[in-house]
């Protein structure tokens, strides 16, 4: 998911914008505060679709893989994102040190429903799960 997105309140007893049906004190919100590290490759995905719904760029960042992370993100106020649908994962276990999760990512652009489809790649550098890159396919 590149540069993309417009900030939503979440507080901790929010509904977690990644789907898993936790809330977001419970979810995603202690690795977007650095209290925690991904355990898996699809939970780093999982709390980068909710870092682009509540605009934390500094969480996007930290989680992009050096070699590949931008010098900086700016988030499209545009765009809404509203749902995340994880479609597959291989690998990027506790284990394993590459991962790829593979999803679609629902929006509101001007009113417009969207949706973005990835096959997302993890590295595992100094322990933590990292984004490398996507493939991506706009729908």
């Amino acid at each position: 998911m590149g540069g993309r997105g417009t900030a939503r309140k979440t507080t901790d007893t929010s509904a977690c914008p990644c789907g898993t049906g936790r809330d977001y004190g419970g979810c995603c919100g202690p690795l977007h505060r650095a209290e925690t590290s991904a355990a898996t490759a699809e939970a780093l995905m999982r709390s980068r679709f909710s870092a682009f719904v509540v605009g934390d760029v500094d969480h996007l960042l930290r989680s992009w893989h050096p070699r590949t992370r931008p010098a900086g993100l700016t988030l499209d106020p545009r765009l809404r994102w509203t749902r995340l649908e994880v479609l597959a994962t291989e690998r990027g276990g506790l284990f394993d040190t590459t991962g790829t999760v593979e999803f679609r990512a629902h929006y509101r652009d001007r009113g417009r429903p969207g949706a973005l489809h990835e096959r997302s790649r993890f590295h595992r550098e100094d322990g933590e799960w990292v984004y490398l890159d996507g493939l991506t396919d706009d729908e």
